[in-house]
């Protein structure tokens, strides 16, 4: 792996690197007292971050991060107070470390659960302030951990009468925002499901997933509850059963992204983009070279019909609105939408909606009107302007 072609944010996960143990000793102040592997956070690096890793009290019991010097570091600083310690309290903090480029959140409940399963094994019988004690099975613990989690993202661990499990679990973003007008439509692979395997909610809108229909006509043609339907299509794009694509109209105008290359450099996502926007299943398929000059023709100010009157795909066996739907999927195009914005001193009647945040799709969708209607209403109204992004 090039370390280099990554970056802080990238969102890619990287390995953890190295696990440790710092300490506060009464009078050596911090330091690591157990590492996995040996001298992996050198001693420059320790000095530069240990305020952070035995932090003032504000800053315990929680999860920090600190990314310097090249490594990310999580985790999960703790104090125990007891008479029984020098200073009447015992400070340590268990540590994850991964490349600073890494996406880390996934390891902060693992960090937190492993600091409280140590915090119970110190409570019964002293494991970690024993000085010189039970040291070799501390190392063979984090190697134990360090190899698990890397290999499998679980681990299992045992130790007298106690046991932990750890799991890394991938936290997903949140779900996106559902709105009426919105499109959804299955991803290839869930397409041949079994419509008795969904719950039955699911069961009554699916029939009417196709790529063509938004939200507010699901809802009326299946007879679900709106809101209803809302929640089902936003937990299945939370779980990338589906995605979300705007109206497909000829009106649109379409612009391509960088990701376009994707359909010269890979041949199977080539073949299958052929394959899917075949107009006529006895005819062959498309060639390539015809399908990335109608993407490479899409941009700003020229709607899709002006693109099909030139090009004409159907002659080239192209489904026009299959490859539009193919390249929104896998992000090969973008569609621009219109927004009115009402620019007069007091809006009347439909004018309350032109204020720059409603698209032509979603005031469509409000009124019932269509796109050409919103349209001309808007060429003879002065006080109202378009925005393009």
């Amino acid at each position: 792996m090039n370390k280099t072609q990554y970056f802080e944010g990238c969102g890619k996960e990287g390995l953890i690197r190295c696990i440790f143990l710092s300490e506060f000793h009464p009078t050596d102040g911090s330091k690591i007292s157990c590492q996995v592997p040996e001298n992996y956070v050198s001693d420059k690096i320790f000095g530069a971050v240990n305020v952070y890793i035995i932090p003032k009290k504000q800053l315990l019991t929680c999860t920090l991060t600190v990314n310097a010097l090249g490594v990310k570091i999580v985790g999960y600083p703790v104090r125990i107070k007891n008479e029984k310690y020098k200073r009447n309290a015992f400070h340590f903090n268990l540590c994850f470390v991964c490349d600073s480029w890494a996406r880390s959140v996934q390891y902060e409940p693992v960090v937190k659960k492993l600091s409280e399963y140590l915090i119970m094994m110190e409570e019964e019988s002293g494991f970690l302030s024993k000085e010189g004690e039970n040291r070799q099975r501390l190392v063979q613990m984090f190697d134990k951990i360090l190899k698990d989690l890397n290999e499998s993202k679980v681990s299992t661990l045992v130790e007298g009468e106690n046991s932990i499990y750890l799991k890394i679990v991938n936290h997903r973003p949140d779900p996106p925002l559902v709105k009426d007008y919105m499109v959804p439509l299955l991803t290839f692979e869930y397409k041949d499901i079994p419509l008795e395997s969904w719950d039955l909610t699911t069961q009554q809108i699916l029939p009417y997933i196709n790529g063509t229909n938004h939200i507010a006509r699901i809802s009326a043609e299946a007879d679900v509850d709106i809101n209803l339907v809302k929640q089902c299509i936003q937990n299945l794009a939370y779980y990338k059963v589906l995605c979300l694509l705007p109206i497909l109209k000829y009106s649109n105008v379409y612009m391509c992204t960088q990701n376009l290359k994707n359909l010269i450099k890979d041949t199977e996502l080539s073949l299958a983009c052929r394959t899917f926007v075949k107009l006529n299943p006895d005819k062959p398929i498309p060639p390539i070279q015809r399908v990335f000059l109608f993407y490479a023709s899409m941009t700003h100010g020229i709607s899709l019909r002006s693109i099909c009157q030139r090009l004409n795909p159907q002659n080239n066996n192209i489904d026009e609105r299959k490859l539009v739907i193919f390249g929104m999927q896998h992000n090969f195009i973008r569609c621009i939408h219109k927004y009115p914005v009402f620019i007069g001193n007091e809006p009347e009647g439909r004018q309350k909606m032109y204020t720059g945040l409603c698209n032509f799709d979603e005031i469509c969708c409000k009124t019932g009107l269509s796109p050409f209607g919103i349209e001309k209403d808007i060429d003879k109204d002065t006080n109202v302007t378009v925005i393009w992004r």
